[in-house]
């Protein structure tokens, strides 16, 4: 039996008290509980409980909504105390438009230090494992409705995201996620807008490298795998030695492709979506560098988050850029990594051209998700800064 010293017994109850209540759900403080997960190192906070009712009658009219009356949650749970610059979050949605007429079995917004994207894989690789692991009906009510396949050992489930849905498959073993396993989504139809588009750099807009080769141009692709990517070389852009040069080399990247995406941001003629105007915008701007086994890619997106994983909806959008290009036919598969997920081996995502059609291609993209923690969050009713803050650093 485990004994404290006297003078630390009245301690126990205290400290106990205040732990337990801080997860309590509570109105005085706001409380809003999340789980907190990694893909490839980038992560994902998906909120349970605690998020008001969004209005609208369909997810991109609930993501207005979001953006428009609670923007102060997005950033209490993105920024600074309880999160930081480079957190993603994702918003369940248990009812939708596509949910009601039988299309999928849950929706979800995702969020990041910007706003609100339309597509994240990252995010519906964890949140694959997440809604086969929780049996708990409020928070995912047709859990026991999901499909499971005794022979492959997948349940599957459909995932309403912004920009469509997203089918997951998860390998399940005694009804729970498997941790050593891949989960795979085959995601909306992905297709490219611009082929090699020489780009005019103003002047005001040059940074350092691109100076240096005494360029004023640089030449991109633009592709859509659920939200539109500016596909650039590590060279192109002026570094020579790829993506995995000089750590030093990721505040250059930073300008660079800061400055290339304010030069492309205006031309909506690039991202023209065959049904909705809400997707018709310029999300990231991934840098590549070509290897023997696949794909390198820094991935800068929102308001220049880079992301740790290899970005899945990018995959889908390189992937289809491949197709286009010849590269990759369908049926092959190609794998595409991360600073970061170069690490470890087998921490990367693959990306396979599953089939093409007359809206574009369909990607399969598989990667491994994990759990990092819960917790409920809070705010006082002093606390002087309750929506947090972002700390900018000088260029």
């Amino acid at each position: 039996m485990l004994e404290f010293p006297k003078w630390q017994l009245h301690l126990i109850p205290t400290t106990m008290d205040v732990f337990n209540t801080l997860l309590e759900q509570n109105p005085a403080t706001r409380t809003i509980k999340v789980v907190d997960m990694h893909t490839s190192g980038e992560p994902t906070r998906i909120v349970l409980n605690g998020y008001p009712h969004l209005e609208g009658d369909t997810l991109l009219e609930m993501r207005r909504c979001a953006s428009q009356k609670h923007d102060d949650i997005r950033q209490r749970l993105m920024r600074e105390p309880r999160g930081h610059t480079e957190m993603y979050g994702a918003i369940l949605i248990a009812e939708t438009e596509l949910t009601r007429r039988g299309e999928a079995d849950i929706g979800v917004l995702f969020c990041h230090n910007e706003g609100y994207s339309t597509m994240c894989g990252h995010a519906t690789i964890a949140l694959g494992r997440f809604l086969v692991d929780t049996h708990d009906l409020t928070i995912f009510p047709r859990r026991n409705m999901l499909p499971h396949d005794e022979a492959t050992g997948l349940t599957t489930l459909r995932l309403h995201a912004p920009c469509g849905v997203v089918h997951v498959s998860v390998h399940t073993d005694g009804g729970h996620s498997h941790p050593t396993r891949p989960v795979s989504f085959l995601g909306v139809p992905s297709f490219v807008t611009a082929r090699d588009l020489e780009v005019e750099i103003p002047s005001s807009e040059q940074w350092k490298r691109l100076r240096d080769v005494q360029r004023s141009h640089v030449k991109v692709d633009i592709s859509y795998g659920g939200a539109f990517y500016a596909l650039v070389s590590a060279a192109e852009l002026g570094f020579p030695d790829g993506v995995r040069g000089d750590p030093r080399t990721l505040a250059e990247f930073d300008d660079a492709t800061a400055a290339l995406k304010r030069v492309l941001y205006p031309r909506k003629e690039l991202y023209r979506h065959p049904s909705e105007p809400d997707l018709e915008f310029l999300y990231g701007v991934m840098v590549v560098e070509r290897t023997a086994k696949g794909e390198i890619g820094l991935c800068f997106f929102a308001d220049q988050q880079i992301d740790r994983s290899p970005c899945g909806s990018c995959v889908m959008a390189r992937v289809a850029l491949a197709v286009d290009q010849g590269r990759l036919q369908i049926g092959e598969a190609c794998d595409y990594e991360s600073i970061v997920s170069l690490l470890n081996d087998g921490n990367g995502f693959r990306g396979t051209a599953i089939e093409t059609g007359p809206e574009g291609v369909i990607v399969k993209v598989e990667g491994r998700a994990f759990y990092t923690g819960a917790a409920s969050f809070v705010v006082e009713e002093t606390d002087m800064v309750p929506n947090g803050f972002a700390v900018a650093l000088p260029s």
